[in-house]
């Protein structure tokens, strides 16, 4: 099938033309005639399916010039980076087209955004977070959208933003369609599905947790965090096919320490992209990895959902993630618009665990490779690798304090005190037995 084959109008099909992209995807054609009909969408699909181009195609093949230019499309995703992809795959369609596409996330200048806003806005792609602040400041106008899209929604909810979401979809319109994209769907969607959509159709590109398969898995058994490092060295020494690497690590302090110790070797070759990095520098990296000058990017989570990186040769899970459904996520990076992809696994004595959670819900094992003769494994534990030592309580048990037969016993009568007042004239009277004066004279009549 082919995108001629779809209800598109010429300025799309001349902007596919011109990307060279002809045959949609299994989310792009399953979606694209459902979104058409009015319908609210639940659309079921992994990181590389193509999900950005199926809700952008029937929003922009439906879209309407309006001399008001207020925003009729609007578009929510969990990252700055993804608001800056999805910004530019809709230029790229609208490229003949009249249509005016802007971008919102926070780190910018609020009121730069705001003045942006006023001039005009056709699809608004924005974050949680900023959407609300344009809000509160009065520049955000929303009653006129008519399509919503909430995209990596599972993700949002995870990060947290359940809040900001019901307080944007209370300021729209309730004359709406939605469209929903989700990896999986939890208890959370389900509730904001019901809370806010009008009998979904539910669309489902793969099973959810089911690996591409254009994708090669494989496994190295490691010892630990030196041994990794080692063997992460030794195969971007040997293997020239690892020409774009993604390398997913647990933490930004391991990130960190994975750059310090490979840097030296690969200078200028190595990037390194998390949250504690500012927005220029994490834009800066993404970039230069696009176009093929980092030969490798050292990444926490933050992009496993979204961004769409072309030609990436191998994603490297140098620590697995504790949540299963964060692998698929991961390993999508490599492998798309049906080109084939390599992912390599990393599985130290900690990772057990996960490993076994993510092959249950692939229902899929994993080979393992064999570790290369060359490969030093290295004996020097890092401090969360140390195991931890619980010493015994050799003290025993402390005695059982009893309160019968203590030590403290009521003092005698004389002995207790009270706060009691008692008057100057009544000490007298008790000492000496009549009243006693101090010293006052006898009251007479004046002379």
């Amino acid at each position: 099938m082919t995108f001629k084959e779809l209800n598109l109008n010429k300025p799309l099909w001349n902007a596919l033309d011109d990307a060279d992209i002809t045959h949609p995807t299994t989310i792009q054609h399953k979606v694209f005639p459902v979104a058409m009909s009015g319908r609210d969408i639940i659309g079921i699909a992994q990181t590389g399916t193509g999900k950005t181009l199926a809700y952008l195609l029937p929003i922009m093949r439906m879209w309407t010039f309006n001399k008001s230019r207020h925003t009729t499309a609007l578009i929510i995703v969990p990252t700055r980076e993804l608001v800056v992809q999805v910004v530019e795959v809709a230029m790229m369609l609208g490229k003949y087209m009249n249509i005016v596409i802007r971008g919102v996330y926070g780190g910018t200048n609020l009121k730069t955004q705001a003045y942006e806003l006023a001039e005009g806005c056709d699809i608004l792609v924005g974050t949680p977070g900023r959407l609300l602040d344009l809000g509160y400041h009065g520049s955000l106008n929303l009653k006129a959208v008519k399509k919503l899209v909430i995209d990596e929604v599972d993700e949002m909810l995870a990060l947290g933003f359940r809040s900001q979401l019901e307080h944007i979809l209370d300021l729209l319109s309730g004359k709406r369609q939605n469209l929903m994209f989700s990896a999986t769907i939890t208890e959370e969607v389900e509730k904001l599905i019901e809370a806010f959509f009008n009998s979904p159709e539910k669309i489902e590109a793969a099973p959810a947790g089911s690996p591409l398969s254009n994708i090669n898995q494989s496994l190295y058994r490691i010892p630990n965090f030196n041994t990794k490092v080692n063997l992460l060295q030794l195969l971007l020494r040997q293997n020239q096919s690892l020409t774009k690497v993604l390398v997913f690590v647990a933490t930004k302090a391991l990130a960190d320490e994975l750059y310090d110790r490979i840097n030296d070797e690969f200078l200028d070759q190595i990037g390194i992209i998390h949250s504690n990095k500012d927005q220029n520098f994490r834009f800066n990296a993404v970039n230069r990895f696009q176009d093929g000058t980092l030969r490798v990017l050292i990444a926490t989570d933050i992009i496993a959902r979204g961004l769409d990186i072309e030609d990436v040769s191998h994603v490297i899970n140098f620590d697995l993630p504790d949540e299963p459904n964060s692998y698929i996520h991961r390993i999508g990076r490599t492998g798309r618009a049906d080109k084939r992809g390599e992912a390599i696994a990393f599985v130290g004595d900690l990772d057990v665990q996960w490993l076994e959670e993510i092959e249950a819900l692939m229902q899929y094992q994993i080979p393992v490779a064999t570790l290369p003769e060359d490969l030093v494994i290295s004996d020097v534990l890092t401090e969360s690798e140390i195991p931890k030592v619980h010493m015994k309580n050799t003290l025993g048990k402390l005695p059982k304090i009893n309160d019968e037969g203590s030590a403290f016993h009521e003092k005698k009568a004389k002995n207790q005190k009270s706060n009691v007042k008692i008057r100057h004239k009544d000490k007298m009277h008790a000492k000496y037995g009549k009243p006693k004066t101090r010293g006052q004279k006898p009251r007479g009549k004046k002379r």
